[in-house]
């Protein structure tokens, strides 16, 4: 008992003896304290509350939407190849930082110490054209005086999908909305070269990627003949295709076949294919 009463005693002297010294030093100290709470403050709040920061952004034209689609960070998006990709930093800097601007590009199934390309641009632009999965992440510096601030963003993920190609054996041109053109079923192709011939050799029509339409509604499609020569549809009969194409993860097409011309033919009517080549 005479221990804790000691004790209860000498708490109280302790407590006395601080308050006392905290009139003549406490409020300099109280002073100088807040004034550091609030500096640290200040920084964390600049570092968090996204006044020195980015929103980074990947967007795309994708066949497979048949929209413009946009991927920001811890994102993915599965896309047909080649794909132009566009890179945003949208970079929010308020307090007029100076800054610089790193992205980089990486196989999914690689370090990002392997960066495929790293560019030094707010805004920048790139082309994927092999199939697999890839990883696009921005670094962004802020510096002003003795002040830096470091961004980095999640990785953004973009998979460019397997190739695939098949090519009909005819179409008919007659203009009732069903099976008008030749398309061809198409995923991932990067080059391609088309050309029709008649059966006596002659060339009737050529076509590329480039030139080649997509089916509205059927993003696989690709249009690479309406059935005219010189403006006027071809006659019916056997047509000869010759196509060389490249997929996306490498795979070389070669297709030579046969292709019937109907014009004439409607739904629920005998096929023939009367007349001669063009």
């Amino acid at each position: 008992m005479k221990i804790k009463i000691t004790l209860a005693i000498l708490g109280v002297l302790f407590t006395v003896a601080c308050s006392k010294d905290g009139d003549e030093y406490g409020d300099d100290f109280a002073s100088t304290r807040q004034n550091t709470t609030s500096e640290k403050k200040s920084k964390a709040e600049t570092a968090t509350s996204g006044e020195n920061e980015a929103a980074p952004c990947v967007t795309f034209y994708s066949v497979d939407e048949e929209d413009t689609v946009t991927v920001t960070p811890g994102e993915s998006q599965t896309a047909q190849a080649p794909l132009n990709i566009s890179l945003t930093a949208n970079v929010s800097n308020p307090k007029n930082y100076k800054y610089i601007c790193e992205w980089r590009i990486w196989e999914a199934d690689k370090d990002e110490s392997q960066t495929l390309v790293t560019r030094f641009e707010e805004n920048t632009t790139y082309l994927l054209t092999r199939s697999g999965g890839y990883n696009i992440k921005l670094y962004v510096t802020f510096s002003q005086d003795a002040d830096t601030i470091e961004y980095e963003s999640e990785p953004i993920s973009v998979v460019i999908s397997e190739s695939k190609l098949t090519c009909p054996d005819g179409f008919t041109p007659n203009n009732d909305s069903i099976n008008d053109t030749y398309r061809i079923t198409a995923q991932s192709i990067i080059k391609l070269d088309a050309k029709f011939f008649s059966r006596w050799g002659e060339k009737i029509h050529t076509a590329t990627l480039e030139t080649a339409k997509h089916v509205e509604g059927e993003p696989n499609k690709l249009i690479l003949w309406d059935g005219k020569k010189n403006g006027k549809v071809v006659d019916n009969g056997i047509y000869l295709l010759h196509l060389d194409a490249l997929g996306s993860d490498g795979r070389k097409y070669k297709i030579k076949k046969s292709i019937t011309v109907m014009k004439d033919y409607r739904e629920g009517t005998e096929n023939t294919t009367g007349g001669g080549d063009s």
